[in-house]
């Protein structure tokens, strides 16, 4: 489904739910993508739009300093997650979907509906450079853009991957656009913001997941206010998240810990005095990269990037914007 077809099926749908009409005029190249005109009681309203096939944590923040920067604006996707719709509601950020349902308020005006079930997504291709391995591959990759011109086998041997995969990853990349040849055995990263935006999507959604050791609490309630003072094992385990962010920045007071780690589960409860607790508020994962390139006993700023924007929290999304005007923005442009 082309953005412009999913605008026409939000708009079709819009009518039989509310008995609103609109009608969608594309722009051409001026920055936003175009505009919704939607006739309300009589009036036609236009809105400046944002079209997303699919809403994820990580876009909120583009998507809420739009908002900010068009009035009045827009956001059209075809699936919005009930969280995200939430957030979007706190931020008055308009939303429709291609089910028909929607969020507006204006003029102590709100019209919101939420009762339509979701349109199906389409199946999407397989690529070898978005799947659970390929992700670890393309994390070295964006870490430092010089590995991509390692020998298959270095890229193997650091990622804990085949060489088989490695071809099939790059290859994906090529597909995509992602990888420009500059000599028959050197490559440049090309569209690299893009790369890392679409990198941290599918992070949350496929690898993360699988890397989950557990969530956990303290013995002693009271250490969680003096977590900087435990002393990880160096190497092996390193603060991500919000933790991370405190690090980097020095503006953001975690309320949940993350924790990357080599050691085993009952490591980890036995030297950081932890218990479970499907409820608690420390998260521990399997580090999943070899070379550790962020400060002692904390995550590559990346990571900790990545983190930060796919909780959708407002305040850990500003404190990942620190860490990428401060420590990323000159790799990814």
């Amino acid at each position: 489904m082309t953005k412009n077809e999913l605008v026409h099926i939000a708009l079709e749908n819009l009518e039989k739910n509310a008995l609103i009409k609109g009608k969608w005029k594309p722009h051409a190249g001026n920055g936003t993508e175009g505009d919704v005109i939607l006739n309300i009681n009589n009036h036609n309203i236009k809105y400046i739009a944002e079209i997303k096939k699919e809403v994820r944590n990580n876009q909120l923040y583009r998507i809420i300093t739009l908002n900010d920067q068009y009035k009045p604006f827009i956001l059209v996707a075809g699936h919005i997650f009930p969280k995200i719709k939430e957030e979007l509601r706190k931020n008055n950020v308009a939303y429709l979907e291609t089910n028909g349902n929607i969020f507006l308020k204006n003029d102590n005006n709100i019209i919101w509906i939420d009762t339509a079930k979701a349109i199906e997504a389409e199946k999407q291709t397989g690529n070898r450079a978005y799947t659970k391995t390929g992700l670890k591959v393309l994390f070295h990759f964006l870490i430092d853009e010089q590995n991509i011109n390692q020998t298959y086998r270095q890229i193997a041997e650091h990622t804990g991957t085949t060489i088989g995969n490695i071809n099939k990853i790059i290859t994906g990349l090529k597909q995509d656009g992602f990888l420009l040849a500059l000599t028959k055995n050197e490559y440049k990263i090309t569209n690299s913001r893009e790369l890392l935006n679409k990198w941290i999507e599918a992070y949350e959604i496929k690898l993360k997941p699988t890397l989950k050791v557990g969530t956990f609490r303290f013995v002693k309630n009271e250490d969680f206010l003096k977590w900087k003072e435990i002393a990880l094992k160096d190497g092996d385990t390193f603060w991500g998240g919000e933790a991370a962010g405190d690090i980097y920045t020095k503006y953001l007071k975690p309320e949940i810990l993350t924790i990357y780690t080599n050691e085993t589960r009952t490591e980890i409860i036995k030297n950081y005095r932890l218990i479970p607790d499907n409820t608690g508020n420390i998260q521990v994962f399997e580090k999943f990269w070899n070379k550790n390139e962020g400060g002692k006993n904390v995550v590559p700023a990346l990571l900790a990037y990545a983190d930060l924007m796919n909780t959708g929290d407002g305040r850990c999304m500003e404190t990942a914007q620190k860490i990428y005007a401060e420590l990323l923005a000159n790799k990814f442009r």
